[in-house]
């Protein structure tokens, strides 16, 4: 079970950290990757061809501004492909608008601006169709969070 993390820019690479702090508390193997779909197309293309070729699952795309990554790298595969939108300028809704706007028969699943966390989470989920260790897990991480919540909470809250 492989995931890759793909992004357009060194810049990106703390928000896009979330990612794989998800994926750790599963147990997910992930590669990373600073790939542009702009300034080396060739070289995205062989990284995604690589991809298939070692078992990766499903790709978690991060991108701002144009945000074509995640679309392109869709268009290429038929692995999942999970775009973070990037808050690069008007607050991330450019990202987010052009990641989740896809043509027909290409999807690319989205998650909210600068959420990458969540696109971890959602990658074990697909993960978790086949691997029952991590469905267990994801059942184990809703429970404790649900836990977490009512007991933080129990007191009401002050002013």
């Amino acid at each position: 079970m492989k995931v890759a993390i793909i992004f357009g820019s060194k810049s990106d690479k703390e928000i896009m950290s979330g990612a794989a702090k998800a994926l750790k508390e599963f147990n997910v193997e992930y590669k990373a990757f600073i790939l542009s779909a702009h300034r080396v197309p060739e070289k995205l293309l062989e990284i995604i061809e690589t991809l298939e070729k070692e078992d990766f699952q499903c790709i978690i795309a991060g991108a701002g501004l144009a945000a074509h990554l995640p679309g392109v790298i869709a268009s290429h595969t038929i692995l999942p492909v999970i775009g973070v939108p990037i808050n690069a300028a008007l607050g991330g809704q450019d990202s987010l608008y052009s990641i989740v706007q896809m043509p027909k028969a290409i999807p690319v699943a989205t998650v909210g601006i600068n959420n990458s966390y969540n696109a971890g989470i959602l990658a074990a989920e697909i993960l978790s169709i086949k691997y029952p260790e991590i469905r267990e897990a994801l059942y184990k991480y809703r429970k404790n969070m649900k836990e977490n919540f009512i007991k933080e909470n129990e007191e009401g809250v002050e002013f």
